[in-house]
């Protein structure tokens, strides 16, 4: 099958102050499939994964080079509307943080906002993104009780749930299950196997094993640098870079 690109970064550097956190990123990630950007602590992972949606743009002193584009439109262009931009693009921090609303009211919120008021149309909007998180049998019958009251595991599907109600195109995870639980864990890991058969899925992760699982592409940082990427089973079977190399076996960390 054909892989298209959904997201195409050019020469993408980022400073923060006069520190330079990524240095000409350009590469191309495709639609409808799992990327796994992996590296050591502290080399760009979540500053390139923030980039895509612009969530960078708030921290004080950053300062962006080079180009990203999604469907061919570059999303630093200043016409660009960038709450449009996040909407198109649900993040999953790693760690959940559920409104302070009920379980119903969180899924609601991003509809609501949108202008959809209906209850009858609410209560399937709710219903059908809690089973798509596999959330719903679960809490069905406590719809209307704080969102707090559930498990950190529970929240993060929640969340993944608020997500999706917005109907993005793109599906961001920032570490996704290192707060979880290792049965938590995986049925996040398995919501993105299903997943991505509609959405593009684009995951920072520290843990090698998950990056093994789930990608079908692999984004490999270093110091701020992008020393390989390609499709998963190329680089964790046979990595060109001896960086790469050295990162798969342990050796670096």
């Amino acid at each position: 099958m054909e892989n298209h690109t959904h997201i195409r970064v050019r020469e993408l550097s980022v400073y923060y102050g006069r520190e330079q956190a990524l240095k000409n990123i350009s590469v191309d990630i495709p639609e409808k499939r799992i990327t796994a950007i992996i590296g050591p602590s502290g080399c760009g992972k979540t500053t390139l994964l923030k980039s895509f949606n612009r969530l960078i743009d708030s921290i004080d002193g950053v300062r962006v080079s080079g180009e990203i584009s999604m469907n061919g439109d570059n999303i630093f262009n200043p016409k660009i509307d960038v709450t449009l931009l996040r909407k198109k693009m649900g993040l999953l921090s790693q760690r959940p943080h559920p409104l302070p609303m009920s379980i119903y009211d969180n899924v609601a919120y991003g509809p609501r906002i949108h202008g959809i008021r209906k209850k009858r149309k609410l209560d399937q909007i709710v219903e059908h993104y809690l089973k798509e998180s596999s959330l719903w049998e679960e809490v069905r019958d406590r719809l209307h009780t704080p969102a707090s009251g559930l498990s950190v595991g529970q929240q993060q599907r929640l969340c993944l749930a608020r997500g999706l109600a917005v109907e993005p195109e793109i599906i961001l995870g920032d570490e996704p299950t290192s707060a979880l639980d290792p049965t938590a864990s995986q049925r996040i890991e398995e919501k993105f196997l299903q997943l991505k058969a509609r959405y593009t899925i684009v995951v920072v992760t520290h843990i090698l094993r998950q990056a093994v699982r789930l990608a079908d592409y692999v984004v490999f940082l270093y110091l701020g640098e992008l020393i390989e990427h390609g499709p998963a089973e190329e680089v964790f079977k046979s990595p060109k870079k001896e960086l790469t190399q050295g990162y798969i076996k342990g050796v670096i960390v």
